[in-house]
């Protein structure tokens, strides 16, 4: 059994307050439309870099997961704004019904992604190696060999909390979703050698999905950009599927970036900005697993700005703060 190094803690779980943030603003847009229409009008705004072959990475969910974002409005996404889209997934690295392509296929069938599009398994036929610059823990990432395959990249995101990360944004959509399921998950989970393929866990486990997310990030260049749908957001991710824990946090509606720190931290931020009552289950989620860390290294390898202008798109392009966004929430009761 090899010798785990404790890396001191960094602040992930500490939020950090929008005054005390430092340097650039990128735009983020803000929709509270949660429909097919309300993300097709949010695509429009970050759309005009998505040229050629785009690869749209979502999570597809495990069979009958109640929480994904609705098969309806990726199907319109790409029917009606990108014809040239192709929905991207990779295997699991757990061993389950996403574990080998042929159990992924099944899933994706009995969830009804068969009957509109067909979904790319990118590590159906090999692994390749993207660089990582800057990084402190790997200097390349295994990728699926698929992702060289596309000229553009959206990040579909159903936000949420998670397990592991403390909340999957778009960080952990790409950082996790397109290392392939055996040689580049194992990377970011688990320390070589280790009995524990789960062993890596809060500030290192954020900074090693990061440094993944960055590889993709540095791959697409300018030809990249993120969705984040805050709808259904259970404290669980949708690899739990059936046995999430119940969504207790309200819909507050979806942002979209050219920015990838700045979309996630926007998320972030309007979770933060609903009342305590609200938002109490996720932030713990988010703060026992020190997830802050996911924004404060993504600042630190240079991949975006933790300030932002956030542009309501449902009237009239007025810049809001996350506390307006979010005045008009319908908070949860228990039935």
């Amino acid at each position: 059994m090899p010798v785990k190094i404790v890396i001191p803690g960094v602040g992930g779980d500490r939020y950090v307050p929008y005054e005390e943030r430092q340097g650039n603003e990128s735009i983020v847009y803000f929709t509270r439309d949660l429909s097919p229409e309300g993300l097709k009008k949010l695509y429009r705004r970050i759309s005009a870099r998505l040229t050629g072959k785009v690869a749209v990475k979502l999570h597809t969910g495990e069979p009958n997961g109640p929480n994904i974002i609705p098969r309806p409005w990726v199907k319109a996404l790409l029917a009606d704004e990108l014809p040239n889209g192709t929905v991207v997934e990779t295997n699991s690295y757990y061993e389950g019904d996403r574990y080998t392509t042929e159990q992924h296929r099944e899933t994706l069938k009995i969830n009804g992604w068969t009957e509109f599009c067909t979904v790319d398994i990118m590590d159906e036929d090999g692994t390749v190696m993207l660089p990582v610059e800057g990084g402190k823990w790997f200097t390349e990432m295994s990728m699926g060999k698929d992702l060289l395959n596309y000229d553009s990249f959206l990040a579909l995101t159903h936000f949420k909390g998670h397990a592991k990360g403390g909340f999957g944004g778009s960080n952990k959509n790409i950082g996790i979703g397109c290392a392939d399921g055996r040689i580049g998950k194992a990377m970011i989970h688990t320390t070589p050698g280790s009995d524990d393929m789960w062993d890596i866990s809060t500030e290192e486990f954020m900074e090693r999905m990061t440094e993944s997310t960055k590889a993709t990030v540095d791959h697409f260049g300018k030809r990249i950009a993120y969705i984040n749908v805050l709808r259904n957001m259970s404290v669980s991710c949708d690899c739990e599927g059936c046995a999430a824990m119940p969504v207790v946090t309200p819909n507050i509606g979806m942002v979209a970036s050219l920015d990838i720190l700045a979309a996630d931290q926007a998320s972030i931020d309007l979770v933060y900005a609903l009342d305590e009552r609200d938002h109490a289950d996720l932030v713990e989620r988010i703060q026992s697993r020190h997830a802050h860390r996911q924004l404060s290294y993504m600042k630190e390898l240079d991949m975006g700005n933790d300030r932002y202008v956030l542009i309501d798109i449902d009237h009239d392009d007025v810049r809001i703060c996350p506390k307006d966004a979010v005045k008009d929430v319908v908070p949860f009761t228990e039935s």
